[in-house]
């Protein structure tokens, strides 16, 4: 019966004629099992022509639509030691509620009257700048006052040098009449002398004008040196108008040296006062820093450094807040391969950790427990991960997201793309080969809308 030898046994025995093979030769199952692959069959050929959705399948995150509503951690922009916490885990706290209270750790900023000894010296430096101003008001004043007495003084001079002149003149017309008069009196003297002489005049007449000649002579030369002492007059005035302008030119350099000198200091003090204001606003803000505050509404996650006394560096985590108020989104990371499948607005349906479904990922609309979405930015640079990051928002015309969500949980999605028959698609994925290559029309990008190429 096994067929093992090549001799047949049915050819020589007839074996329906025993009980044994009565029994088993007019069994009729194989005629059920063959119209049950028959069946099978047609089904299965007519299921190779059903339309099938090619999608892109991946793992994501719920996350928040907005940057602002994510969880996100505080830190402290100075380093400190942590003093006092006003808060615990799970504490609903609004914008500028006071979490914990901190001091400093530097030295620089021990001083409790810090900022009180900073605006005396505001103030000291404030009086500086004024003593400054002051003093340059007072010689600038100075400096009118030279120019106004070396105006005066030039003047003056001016007019002495003028009179000094019209003296020149006037002792010239007497020297020259002094010339003439002892010319007279030398022709009178020669003219006596000469009658006197002849007899026709005494003695006496000719000592007279011998005496009146000198007279003339002495006069002459009394004129000539007063010309002279005129003249030396001039050049004293002259002299003296170049010794007004020497003078008052080197007090009136002096006063604006001076002058500018205290401009100057006046200006170091004013740039003293502007960064001592700078270094108390500095304090005043350091200060407003030793109370780490909620930067917005939401709960506290965690105390991410607890403990009292505990130092920390700047910029290091202190506690982690979640938004009160946030738009739930998924992302989730494409191969490069599909990443010129996907398009904003398109669709995509998302299965949610927790919560129940039954998906079939080539008939959408068979699947249960799936949720709609739409993508809303597409990464231009590819992740750590060697994947492109996809960011979803919900579909409002689809059903609404659960409300018990929360930011973390993961997430499978479904991007759904153009519809081929099943054999097409088993072929595709025995091959290997990527899912058909389309551009939604006229920019529309929802599945729904645009027309697949």
């Amino acid at each position: 019966m096994l067929n093992i030898s090549n001799n047949q046994i049915h050819k020589k025995v007839d074996l329906s004629e025993f009980k044994s093979g009565k029994i088993i030769f007019n069994k009729n199952y194989y005629k059920s099992l063959n119209k049950f692959l028959l069946v099978f069959a047609i089904i299965g050929f007519i299921t190779l022509f059903l339309p099938w959705t090619q999608n892109i399948t991946s793992q994501g995150l719920v996350t928040t639509l907005t940057p602002n509503q994510r969880p996100q951690t505080i830190q402290s922009q100075i380093p400190g030691r942590i003093e006092e916490w006003f808060v615990t885990e799970g504490d609903f706290v609004k914008k500028g509620d006071t979490i914990l209270r901190i001091s400093e750790v530097k030295s620089d900023y021990f001083d409790s009257r810090l900022i009180e000894r900073t605006n005396d010296q505001i103030n000291a430096k404030s009086s500086s700048v004024d003593a400054y101003k002051g003093k340059v008001d007072a010689l600038k004043r100075q400096v009118v006052a030279l120019k106004q007495e070396q105006r005066l003084k030039t003047e003056q001079t001016r007019n002495k040098l003028l009179q000094s002149k019209l003296k020149v003149k006037s002792d010239s017309i007497d020297f020259e009449a002094a010339k003439t008069n002892i010319s007279i009196a030398e022709r009178q003297f020669n003219r006596t002398l000469t009658l006197q002489s002849e007899g026709l005049k005494a003695v006496k007449d000719v000592e007279e004008k011998r005496i009146k000649l000198q007279a003339t002579q002495a006069k002459l030369i009394s004129q000539e040196n007063k010309l002279l002492v005129s003249r030396n007059n001039i050049l004293n005035a002259q002299l003296e108008l170049s010794r007004i302008s020497v003078s008052y030119t080197d007090k009136i350099s002096k006063s604006q040296s001076d002058m500018f000198t205290a401009q100057s200091s006046g200006f170091d003090a004013k740039a003293q006062v502007s960064k001592l204001e700078n270094s108390k606003s500095n304090y005043s803000v350091r200060n407003s820093l030793l109370f780490i505050t909620a930067p917005q509404n939401g709960f506290i996650n965690k105390a991410i450094k607890g403990g009292i006394g505990g130092a920390f560096k700047a910029g290091e985590d202190l506690v982690g807040i979640m938004p009160e108020k946030y738009d739930l989104a998924v992302e989730t990371y494409v191969r490069p391969i599909d990443l010129p499948l996907l398009h904003i607005g398109e669709k995509v349906r998302v299965q949610f950790d927790g919560w129940p479904a039954i998906v079939f990922s080539g008939w959408p609309n068979a699947s249960y427990g799936t949720y709609g979405a739409k993508v809303v930015a597409i990464q231009n640079f590819i992740s750590d991960n060697g994947k492109y990051r996809v960011l979803l928002a919900p579909d409002n015309t689809d059903n609404t997201w659960p409300k018990a969500i929360r930011v973390g949980s993961g997430a499978r999605t479904i991007a759904l793309l153009e519809d081929v028959p099943i054999w097409f698609e088993l072929w595709r994925q025995l091959n290997s080969f990527p899912p058909n290559y389309y551009q939604p029309e006229n920019g529309k990008k929802s599945k729904g809308d645009a027309k697949k190429k």
